[in-house]
């Protein structure tokens, strides 16, 4: 399973037009196959930090979802919102069996 966390700091007038470009790209993304979540999070202590968690199946499904049409199209426009790199963050994880 591969976890990935990707942090958006947003230009702070440009947040609401990042939160409805990014919505198509949420829903696409989870119709794909290998997606088991996508996730969009906002920070509470930081007003203009949001963070993109995935979990995905293998890293296939990372490479499918990378170069699909939907991811590439928001990676092309997301520049316009950012005051700051993106930082981009992957995991290898595996389920713990808790209990």
């Amino acid at each position: 399973m591969i976890i990935i966390h990707a942090v958006f700091n947003i230009i702070p007038e440009k947040q609401e037009a990042f939160l409805e470009e990014i919505q198509p790209l949420i829903a696409a993304s989870r119709a794909e196959s290998g997606n088991i979540s996508y996730n969009l999070h906002k920070a509470i202590e930081k007003d203009n930090e949001f963070t993109m968690v995935e979990v995905w199946q293998d890293q296939l499904a990372v490479a499918s979802h990378n170069s699909s049409e939907h991811f590439t199209s928001f990676v092309g426009k997301a520049k316009e919102f950012l005051s700051s790199p993106l930082q981009v963050s992957a995991f290898d994880g595996q389920p713990l069996k808790m209990g």
